[in-house]
């Protein structure tokens, strides 16, 4: 692989001695993001620090101030060779910032800093993750909730605003009692970089949430809560990763493929475009920073795909 000839020799990095994390650039990067990238982020140094020591360091081990150009550069080789290029321009940004932490922490200076991101973004397409929910299978998983048990109660309403809203995960389990208006339907959404952002639920997103409030009462605390197997609702937080669990669940009960707590947020995305929505209004609703981020998130061209070729008449019939 392209990092061998970089682990050789002088080259070799070596496990940096424990410090205060206020002086460790991956911890000092790390604090400026939001919880769910912060995840996200340190599982991408892990992997770069185990491709730049063959598994032998994590991220908090490895001496990212002694990087320099050819481990960057083999590095990104090597991420470009596994990873799609969006996936592997995530990790380059997360090396990007744990890089100026350690130069703005005065461990390495700026002539080096400066050779070592001198790395072209990695370039390629790739076809979109994810999926659109039809009309069908949306009305199925609500269906599944219709039995009215806490748990279904509370499905219903995180499926509403999941879908109704547009939320990340993160964005969901971060919402508490006092973030919602139930005369206007507004919720004040805590996003990304610790951007607030005003989001709406109506119609039977706000009637889902209606009932789930009077499930769970008006304790102060987080909007959505675990409930017990005996059905005794818990005000505390949820995770994120409790969220995805919810929805596996629910496509199994609704009978519905499976799919992940964003491809609710893309069909929200999906369907506003399709209604006929300014693509600026759905960008602000969603809380995207840039528009061509929207437009990623639009599924409907492959149902215009898959209605073209239906109109195409291939002459061929099989010999009975």
């Amino acid at each position: 692989m392209a990092l061998n000839s970089v682990n050789s020799s002088s080259n070799e990095l070596v496990a940096a001695p424990i410090v205060d994390p206020s002086r460790h650039p991956v911890f000092v990067y790390l604090a400026r993001l939001s919880p769910g990238s912060r995840r996200a982020q340190m599982g991408a140094l892990d992997v770069m620090a185990s491709l730049l020591t063959s598994g032998r360091l994590d991220a908090e081990a490895l001496p990212w101030h002694q990087l320099r150009y050819p481990h960057t550069q083999a590095l990104r080789a090597a991420l470009a060779e596994r990873y799609s290029p969006a996936t592997a321009n995530r990790h380059l940004a997360a090396l990007r910032g744990v890089l100026r932490e350690a130069w703005r922490l005065g461990l390495m200076s700026a002539e080096d800093l400066q050779r070592a991101m001198d790395l072209p973004a990695v370039r390629g397409v790739r076809v979109p993750r994810g999926r659109a929910l039809s009309r069908g299978e949306l009305r199925a998983l609500f269906e599944s909730c219709r039995k009215g048990s806490p748990g279904d109660v509370r499905d219903a309403a995180l499926m509403g605003v999941l879908y109704g809203a547009g939320l990340r995960r993160a964005e969901v389990v971060a919402l508490s009692v006092s973030d919602y208006d139930p005369e206007t339907g507004a919720l004040l959404v805590k996003g990304k970089g610790n951007k607030e952002r005003t989001s709406y639920i109506d119609d039977g997103a706000a009637d889902a949430m209606a009932a789930w409030l009077l499930t769970r009462g008006n304790e102060e605390g987080p909007l959505f809560c675990p409930i017990t197997q005996t059905g005794h609702v818990v005000i505390s937080p949820m995770t994120d990763q409790a969220v995805y669990a919810i929805l596996r669940s629910r496509a199994v009960k609704a009978k519905v493929r499976r799919f992940s707590p964003h491809d609710l947020r893309r069909s929200c995305v999906s369907d506003l475009l399709d209604a006929g929505v300014d693509i600026s209004v759905v960008q602000q609703f969603v809380g995207h920073a840039n528009v061509t981020t929207t437009v990623r998130y639009d599924r409907r061209g492959e149902q215009a795909k898959k209605r073209a070729a239906k109109s195409l008449h291939v002459p061929f019939v099989v010999d009975s």
